[in-house]
């Protein structure tokens, strides 16, 4: 824009900003409410910079320019993030949960076939007697067999035998 085209800035010109501002706030911010909320606290300070005589030679350079300061001042003003305290920092161990499970999987290899078998199905996620039964093509009444079976030596090979 010419010195000449910025003296007349028609204010009216001013909503046709709005959708790029919003879209820009949407990105600048973390809700749609602040994005809004930014995008007309921008407009309001056009209009009183145009209010008050001011040149602005290109309008939605300066438009974008004043929606990215008023984002600055928003995040300036958000709490800061807490400090982590010592309690905070420590993370539970893992290890022996993870032995117990590599402990439990030894276990079930030491099985014997027809039951290693069973509880290998069992440990990938399939706990229906029936769906096992069907997918090794064994009897309901010899899955549930075996199963407790299994599930008997593995209590006593992993010292879990009931009290």
């Amino acid at each position: 824009m010419s010195k000449s085209e910025t003296d007349t800035i028609d204010p009216s010109r001013l909503p046709d900003l709005m959708p790029m501002l919003q879209k820009r706030a949407r990105r600048l911010t973390s809700n749609p409410s602040d994005a809004e909320d930014l995008a007309q606290e921008t407009l309001v300070r056009l209009v009183k910079k145009l209010g008050e005589g001011r040149a602005i030679d290109d309008l939605p350079a300066y438009a974008m320019r004043t929606l990215h300061n008023q984002a600055r001042m928003l995040w300036r003003r958000a709490p800061a993030p807490e400090e982590l305290g010592e309690d905070d920092a420590a993370i539970e161990p893992v290890a022996m949960d993870r032995l117990e499970c590599e402990d439990t999987l030894r276990a079930i290899s030491d099985l014997p076939d027809d039951q290693c078998a069973l509880m290998e199905m069992v440990s990938a996620g399939e706990t229906s007697p029936a769906k096992l039964a069907k997918r090794t093509g064994l009897p309901l009444g010899t899955v549930m067999s075996r199963l407790a079976r299994a599930r008997a030596r593995l209590r006593a090979a992993l010292g879990k035998e009931p009290k």
